[in-house]
C-alpha cells in the first residue's frame, strides 16, 4: 500500500486536508488503485494508519487534488500513470535504503 497526502507532515498533530492511499499488485493488476481517500478526520486516520504500519509517506497537493476524483477500488486513469509512477519510484528507493543488507562477508 502506498499513500500520498496533502499535509504539512512535520506537524502531525494538524488535520490534513485530504489523505489518498494507493495499492499496487504487480502481475496482478494493470495499475495502482485507490485503496482509501479521505478529507479532515478520515485524511488524517489514514496518515495515522501508515506511520504505524510504517507505510511511506509522500505529500503532492496536485496529484492528492486528482486521485481524489478516482472512486475507491478503481484503477488509477492512464493520464495518472506518470506522476503515480513517480510516487511510486519513490517509495521504492526509500525501501531500498531501508532494507537490512546482508553481511558482506558473511560465509
Amino acid at each position: 500500500m502506498r499513500k500520498n497526502v496533502q499535509s504539512p507532515l512535520s506537524h502531525p498533530e494538524e488535520t490534513p486536508r485530504k489523505a489518498v492511499a494507493l495499492g499496487y499488485r504487480k502481475g496482478v493488476e494493470n495499475a495502482p488503485r485507490i485503496l482509501a481517500k479521505g478529507r479532515g478526520e478520515i485524511a488524517k486516520k489514514i496518515i495515522q494508519i501508515a506511520r504505524n504500519k510504517g507505510i511511506p509517506i509522500q505529500e503532492d497537493p496536485v496529484l492528492v487534488g486528482l486521485l481524489s476524483e478516482v472512486d475507491l477500488n478503481q484503477e488509477i486513469p492512464p493520464v495518472l500513470y506518470k506522476a503515480v509512477a513517480e510516487v511510486l519510484a519513490f517509495v521504492y528507493r526509500l525501501r531500498e535504503k531501508q532494507a537490512p543488507h546482508p553481511a558482506r562477508n558473511a560465509p
